[in-house]
């Protein structure tokens, strides 16, 4: 099919569908699905059309121009939709790139501190606290689901689920190693250190998105150990899911509720199996694409924050911010924006 067929296809479609929640055709839940659709295709169908109304433009324009007394003003007009084109071409293709199924999943974010000891996980409670005051500038919901504190006062790791709208989309391209370089709390020699902490970012999967058979988990039941009050070692409420299939282990033990560490657990577990199924996808899809978007691949370092000299750099994209108590504070809108135009520039590439 045709760059100009896929066009007519989608501004068929919106129009069937205006006739058809206009005409009351459907109803119920038939209704709200054909809602969004339209909802969602509205926006597109009126770029194509301001695409399309400027390549007839420039045809009348070229017309006009043949009319000495015309053709001044044509071709000032003809300047103008010329440069407004690209544009709006450049608009209809991003419209048209295929989408990521989990982009609009909520996201299940786990942080591990890394290498550097003490420092890296100091480094680790930095990040989680990063990703705690963006999701409060997006409006999403952040609530963690365990933590495993550090010896002075850092994370060894923690598990969170960030609820709201397009979460996934924004968030995914954080998955991999961050390195912090900067002189410890604890250095008396003022010392600049190196240490990382990890990130990995889980679309949350629904149930309809993977089933899990009872008969491929072995769950254990345990006391729960380490912070969490008088009563934390008094019930079997810890909850360990080994799934057989994988060799994927989740552990839960932050809810005095075994029926709630359960839960929790095999939300992480279903993400963790949503994920390797996306990621196998994605590499059967693309073999010769080396950088999997989204896989939570956390191989290469991504991101270096720079205390010293206040700068934060993604090596990805080569992009350094000087204004690290910015970004600290949960200002990373500029790294997520220029992530996503990057894969979408990377995706029109591989289309032409």
């Amino acid at each position: 099919m045709s760059f100009e067929d896929r066009l007519d296809t989608l501004v068929q479609r919106h129009a069937e569908l205006s006739d058809m929640l206009g005409g009351g055709q459907v109803s119920g839940s038939d209704f709200q699905k054909y809602s969004k659709e339209y909802a969602d295709l509205t926006p597109l169908v009126e770029t194509i059309n301001a695409y399309r109304n400027a390549q007839k433009s420039l045809i009348d324009l070229k017309a006009m121009m043949a009319d000495p007394e015309m053709k001044a003003m044509a071709e000032e007009e003809m300047h103008a939709v010329q440069k407004q084109l690209p544009e709006l071409t450049r608009q209809v293709q991003l419209a048209l790139l295929p989408k990521d199924a989990a982009d609009e999943k909520n996201a299940i974010m786990e942080i591990r501190a890394g290498t550097g000891g003490d420092e890296a996980a100091l480094f680790a409670a930095d990040l989680f606290r990063m990703y705690q005051r963006y999701a409060a500038l997006q409006g999403w919901k952040f609530e963690t689901m365990s933590v495993s504190d550090g010896s002075v006062g850092g994370i060894k790791d923690a598990t969170v689920e960030i609820t709201g709208r397009g979460v996934f989309a924004k968030l995914k391209f954080e998955a991999g190693v961050h390195r912090v370089q900067r002189v410890p709390a604890t250095e008396a020699q003022g010392r600049i250190h190196t240490s990382a902490a990890t990130v990995a970012i889980l679309p949350e999967a629904e149930e309809v998105d993977i089933k899990i058979e009872d008969k491929d988990l072995r769950i254990d039941v345990f006391r729960s150990s380490g912070p969490g009050g008088q009563s934390v070692n008094t019930t079997d409420s810890a909850v360990r899911i080994v799934h057989l299939p994988t060799g994927l282990i989740v552990q839960q033990q932050d809810e005095k509720s075994q029926h709630k560490n359960k839960a929790k657990a095999l939300k992480v577990l279903r993400s963790r199996l949503y994920e390797m199924e996306r990621e196998k996808l994605a590499n059967e899809r693309s073999s010769a694409r080396k950088e999997q978007v989204g896989s939570g691949d956390r191989s290469e370092r991504i991101r270096t924050y720079n205390f010293p000299q206040g700068r934060v750099t993604d090596h990805r994209i080569g992009l350094t911010l000087y204004k690290i108590d910015d970004v600290m504070n949960g200002n990373i809108s500029e790294f997520a924006d220029a992530l996503i135009a990057d894969d979408q520039a990377k995706q029109l590439a591989e289309l032409r």
